[in-house]
């Protein structure tokens, strides 16, 4: 009886001979199915012993075959497996030896190289010695991964591992050994990877755990900035003759800002609005602009910021108190009665700051009541103060008749302010005050209003000159509908004006900086700034520079939220707190009422949006940033929630690892966002 061994897309099967002609053949395998397998797919003929016994045989006779031997034995150029086993195993060597043959050199392709059927050519020494340094060193890494996955297992973290943290949970190279270990400890001890490293020591401090994260994803080689020489203005400015004072928070060196008016009380009042000028110095693809635009925007968080620029070009040109500083003036004429806006000037000069206002001291001094006259009003520039509440007043009630519906601030804004604070950076177990400041209070509606006016004036402004500006624009007020950035002017319909650009905070954000170089052009050259301004109409280096903010700025406001959800933590913890009172929104989210906290509530799925609830906190972790609670009671329900409140649905409500799984929270604008924190 004949049978035949041949090979079905490099697998091996043999069977009985039904039937054959010169191309193909009709097989029988042993499960009784038959095949037809053409001619030259046949490697070896034999009548005995029966096919499932000498692949049997052959499998086992294969195990036993040396490489290195057999590629000794090998002639040089191509041969058959018949010819090597003949060789190696004997003069006689019957079909088991030659089927074992051909599966040993299957079996050892870097040996070996295929260049047909059943036919074969020895690779040469020095390819040998690679593959085989190859294959001792993958040997080699698989004993190092287990050998550290048990480490991991044991409760300790090796120290490769330890290097490696931010790389393996966020950004893994999956075929590094130290990867590979932590997702086979993970696999057989069957623990989440973040869970694991923590319980082998691996992460020391959670909040250390974040910082470096972030430092690692946007600040891989630090914070530091390399020596720079201060830039000077060229030429001598003229010297403004305004009293101009700032409103910020203490905590601010980066003063962008200032205001002053004149003329209160003779019918006509000029309101400055007086803005930082580091365009004045540094030079597109200057040094420095290089490391402003490598950076795009000042970092904040609660305890610590991370500048765009140096400290000392900040220095020179923030608005500080009692010296006078290089400043891009926006003088607005206002028709005290009516409040009219009736003529617009802008001019490059130099600004002498009388007072630096500080939020956090007199939002409980300088209140509406005593903005309007129905208390005293026993702080500086009162009478400045009234008039532009009256005139921001004035502005946002023209907004919101554009936008078609008011603007409303039912959720406050939140403080942070860590206490014996040891160094510039925090170390995380600070105690942390969290304060509401509400939006819209009176110096916030101030600062916003006179932003949003030169804003929207400068957008303008840069469209009538023909020169190219960065835009924020936002086609409806429909849910979903985002800002967008872009080249062009359009409409801000969130904000309620034609057009709008962040240029109130060149210190601080890279596109403010951008936008100002295109308006000092404008107000140095008049008409023909189109060909002076560093950035012409489809500039692709401006939409570089839209793409990258856009990306940048958001992962910094990721990282905000994120800290800010740690330290809200960390006040839980400190305060002891185990329950809360919220407001139900959307999937089981609930918003605390007095904390910046969004958490899910077992239980309250059911309950319609801005329904008011008491909850009870199971467990918090200020790793992970999870907070777990159930439902404890109804209260009752509260002011419909608005569509905006669903933004703040996507704060990051657990740790988000790459090893594990991602998520992209969104963002939002409201006129708070005119000015940078």
């Amino acid at each position: 009886m004949s049978y035949a061994l041949f090979d079905d897309a490099g697998k091996f099967l043999a069977g009985r001979v039904m039937s054959q002609t010169d191309a193909s053949l009709q097989i029988e395998l042993e499960s009784g199915r038959r095949v037809k397998v053409k001619a030259a797919h046949v490697l070896l003929r034999f009548d005995a012993p029966e096919p499932a016994r000498l692949l049997e045989e052959a499998r086992a006779l294969a195990s036993e075959v040396d490489p290195a031997l057999a590629w000794e034995f090998a002639p040089h150029g191509d041969f058959g497996f018949g010819e090597l086993a003949r060789e190696y195993f004997d003069a006689k060597a019957g079909p088991v030896q030659q089927a074992a043959m051909l599966l040993g050199l299957f079996q050892a392709p870097h040996y070996f190289r295929r260049v047909g059927k059943g036919v074969f050519h020895k690779a040469s020494q020095e390819t040998v010695q690679a593959a085989l340094a190859a294959i001792e060193r993958k040997r080699a890494q698989a004993q190092q991964v287990a050998a550290w996955a048990s480490e991991l297992i044991d409760g300790r973290c090796p120290e490769p591992i330890r290097a490696q943290l931010y790389r393996i949970l966020f950004k893994p190279d999956k075929n590094a050994a130290e990867y590979k270990a932590v997702v086979e400890a993970s696999r057989r001890a069957q623990r989440a990877p973040l869970d694991l490293l923590r319980a082998a020591g691996a992460i020391a401090s959670p909040y250390q755990f974040h910082w470096q994260r972030f430092l690692y994803e946007q600040f891989p080689r630090g914070t530091g900035f390399a020596a720079a020489a201060v830039p000077e203005v060229a030429g001598e400015l003229p010297l403004a003759d305004a009293q101009a004072f700032s409103i910020d928070d203490s905590a601010t060196t980066e003063i962008d800002d200032a205001l002053s008016v004149r003329g209160l009380g003779q019918g006509s009042v000029t309101l400055g609005i007086h803005i930082a000028a580091p365009a004045l110095a540094i030079a597109p693809d200057s040094p420095l602009d290089r490391v402003a635009r490598e950076r795009l925007s000042t970092v904040y968080m609660p305890g610590h910021k991370i500048t765009m620029l140096p400290e000392a070009v900040i220095e020179r040109f923030t608005l500080g108190a009692g010296r006078a500083t290089p400043a891009l003036s926006l003088y607005v004429q206002v028709d005290e009665a009516s409040l009219a806006l009736t003529q617009f000037d802008t001019c490059i000069e130099r600004l002498t700051v009388s007072d630096n206002l500080r939020h956090d001291r007199l939002d409980q001094v300088i209140t509406e009541a005593s903005l309007r006259g129905d208390a005293a009003a026993d702080y500086h520039h009162a009478q400045e103060l009234a008039f532009l509440y009256r005139l921001a007043q004035h502005l946002k009630a023209e907004r919101e008749r554009v936008r078609g519906k008011p603007e409303t601030f039912t959720r406050p804004d939140y403080q942070f302010r860590l206490e014996e604070q040891a160094a510039d950076e925090p170390c995380g177990d600070e105690a942390v005050q969290i304060a509401p400041r509400l939006r819209g209070a009176p110096l916030d509606m101030i600062v916003a209003e006179m932003m949003i006016l030169a804003n929207s004036h400068w957008g303008g402004w840069l469209a009538t000159h023909h020169v190219p500006g960065v835009y924020r624009s936002q086609a409806s007020l429909a849910p979903g509908v985002k800002v967008r950035m872009g080249s062009k002017p359009a409409p801000h319909a969130g904000l309620g004006v034609s057009q709008y650009i962040w240029a109130t905070s060149p210190l601080r954000r890279y596109v403010d900086l951008v936008n100002q170089w295109q308006i000092v052009a404008c107000a140095r050259h008049g008409r023909t700034a189109a060909l002076a301004a560093p950035f012409k109409p489809r500039d692709a280096s401006l939409f570089s520079i839209i793409s990258s903010f856009d990306a940048t700025y958001g992962a910094y406001n990721d990282f905000q939220q994120t800290i800010e959800r740690y330290w809200t933590l960390r006040w839980l913890q400190q305060h002891g707190t185990r329950e809360l009172e919220a407001t139900t929104m959307i999937n089981g989210l609930v918003r605390a009422d007095t904390l910046p906290l969004v958490l899910r509530c077992a239980g309250s799925e059911s309950l319609p949006r801005g329904t008011r609830v008491r909850v009870a906190l199971q467990s918090l972790d200020t790793l992970t940033l999870e907070v777990h609670a159930t439902l404890l009671a109804r209260l009752g329900t509260d002011a419909a929630t608005t569509p905006a409140d669903d933004d703040e649905a996507a704060q990051p409500l657990a740790l988000a690892l790459a090893i594990d799984v991602e998520g992209e929270p969104g963002a939002a604008e409201s006129p708070a966002d005119s000015v940078a924190p």
